[in-house]
């Protein structure tokens, strides 16, 4: 068996990062509006945000960190996931971020963030540190006021009590809830979803790894991805091998998550992982540089990896957001402030300063019924695998000249030319719908999609028109995985079913269901990948352990 060119199995179900570079949010907003500036509570104009799947925090440690290049504002992001794994990631990366620096150095910070991040194993050091913040985090997701003291920027009101009971969950087990490397073998599992996927090609697949690297991730803007990293991670799963290889055997249980597989008639509960394997995480920090030195080639090929571009990118993002988490009195030191336009200092922000709000899972087609989101967000972003959740109700949600900007395709390994061309069509064709026009004017890109709400006046900067037509046939057809489920060795199956202490949740389908956006399944917004069987050919029973 070979898996088919354009079936889009590689991505799997789960998004654990993105496909798309990190982007100042505030600079795809509409300007800000002096008038609104006496309507706030604290006489300082918000900027609402609403995100679905951005998955890892990267658009939004980008905005915070270049919040002194705009006028002062107030951020208030409200993110929407499908599973409360990616929920859970969120928090510890944004706790990771803030950590005190007199506790944790910044290349300790920045170290520990790749590999939580990117890396199926890690080293020891860092799965104490992951243990560690998950007991502290499981702790404060039942007690909101504590949560409110020693996360201030942080607000879970918009959860429900089963999906905080959930989220806290995730955090026992990544705490070490069940003990041993058998409660998460990562390494069997990532080469089992590798022999699920290639097939035939698996004792080829070197050749498969350059083939996909040099034909397609470099053709379409990553070149500097350098040929020993990309194997190395499409081998192991380790991105940032900061360290001697030996030093990673650790499993990172932030990358696991569970599915309801439907077995003889019977739901059984399985954790495994079930994200990309075919992409990595090194576009949404590693291919784009404000130093344009590290983005420089000699004789043709980059002078810098994306492992080393990523490492700089996220070390310099860590570096200043370190002014985010510093106490209201060192806000004065004049060694501490950034300057604006006109040389005057601008004071230090405080974590008071923005606000992460998690929405309930599966909300966003509800969210226009209640008053309080209704024409809120100045900025609607939606990822690639969460188009298909664009419509008129969510559209409802943007305030009038708001913008949206949408995640494309363009690093999906897995999808051809022609697919990529179709599912660009297909963004357009739902923005207008949902009641956008593409931004005039602007530069063309083929890593996102710009829109401005239809009906007020035409914005004066950025844009790619996204073309209007009708996708090939190819791209109409649902990957194969949101169809067709892994073989008992891709899971990790768990005893008597769903345990109450750690409630499984159905299979995300953001990423499985990224092609679905171009054909809506009928009767409903999402298909319900539950529901799938296992194939004919697994004949024994599913073991405990």
């Amino acid at each position: 068996m070979t898996t088919p060119a354009g079936s889009g199995t590689g991505f799997g179900s789960v998004s654990w990062w993105g496909l798309s570079p990190a982007v100042d949010l505030q600079a795809e907003s509409p300007p800000v509006d002096p008038d609104s500036q006496a309507d706030t509570e604290h006489g300082t104009p918000e900027l609402n945000v609403l995100l679905l799947g951005s998955v890892d925090g990267r658009h939004l440690l980008r905005t915070l960190t270049r919040a002194a290049l705009w006028p002062r504002r107030r951020f208030r992001f409200y993110v929407l996931e499908n599973n409360m794994e990616a929920v859970a990631r969120h928090m510890l990366i944004f706790s990771l971020a803030l950590e005190d620096p007199e506790k944790m150095g910044l290349q300790e910070r920045s170290e520990t963030f790749l590999e939580v991040w990117g890396n199926a194993l890690l080293r020891p050091s860092v799965a104490a540190f992951v243990r560690t913040q998950a007991g502290r985090l499981a702790r404060l997701v039942p007690e909101p006021d504590r949560l409110a003291e020693q996360l201030p920027w942080l607000s879970l009101g918009a959860l429900k009590f089963r999906e905080r009971d959930a989220l806290e969950a995730v955090f026992r087990f990544w705490a070490g809830g069940e003990k041993g490397p058998e409660a998460f073998p990562m390494s069997r599992l990532w080469d089992s979803r590798l022999r699920h996927y290639l097939g035939s090609r698996y004792d080829a697949r070197r050749g498969v790894s350059d083939w996909d690297l040099h034909m397609k991730l470099h053709d379409r803007g990553a070149r500097v991805i350098h040929t020993s990293e990309f194997r190395r991670w499409r081998e192991t799963g380790v991105a940032f091998e900061l360290r001697d290889s030996s030093a990673y055997h650790v499993p990172n249980r932030t990358l696991a998550s569970g599915r309801l597989l439907s077995h003889r008639g019977e739901r059984v509960a399985a954790r495994g992982y079930w994200g990309d394997i075919v992409t990595g995480p090194f576009v949404a920090f590693g291919i784009e540089a404000d130093d344009e030195t590290l983005l420089k080639t000699s004789n043709g090929q980059p002078i810098k990896t994306a492992g080393e571009i990523t490492q700089h990118n996220v070390t310099e993002l860590f570096r200043e957001m370190a002014a985010w988490g510093r106490p209201r009195a060192t806000q004065g030191d004049p060694a501490q402030v950034q300057g604006d336009a006109d040389g005057s200092p601008e004071p230090a922000p405080v974590p008071e300063s923005f606000t992460v709000h998690f929405l309930s899972l599966g909300s966003a087609q509800t969210l226009h019924h209640k008053s309080c989101y209704k024409g809120r967000f100045q900025l609607l972003y939606v990822a690639c695998g969460m188009v298909h959740l664009l419509s008129p109700e969510l559209g409802a949600c943007v305030a009038p000249g708001g913008r949206l900007i949408v995640e494309l395709a363009q690093f999906l390994v897995d999808l051809r030319q022609e697919q990529l061309q179709g599912f660009s069509t297909r963004v357009g064709e739902l923005a207008q719908a949902a009641g956008f026009a593409p931004q005039p004017g602007a530069r063309s890109s083929q890593t996102f999609a710009r829109f401005y709400k239809a009906g007020d006046s035409a914005p004066s900067h950025k844009d790619p028109a996204v073309g209007s037509g009708t996708p090939p046939p190819e791209v109409l057809v649902p990957p194969l995985e949101a169809t067709n489920p892994p073989p008992e060795d891709l899971t990790q199956p768990l005893e008597g079913g769903i345990p109450p202490s750690e409630p499984l949740k159905q299979p995300s389908e953001s990423q499985a269901s990224l092609l679905e956006a171009l054909v809506p399944p009928t009767g409903s917004q999402t298909p319900k990948p539950e529901s799938l069987t296992l194939p004919p050919e697994t004949n024994s029973p599913i073991p405990n352990f």
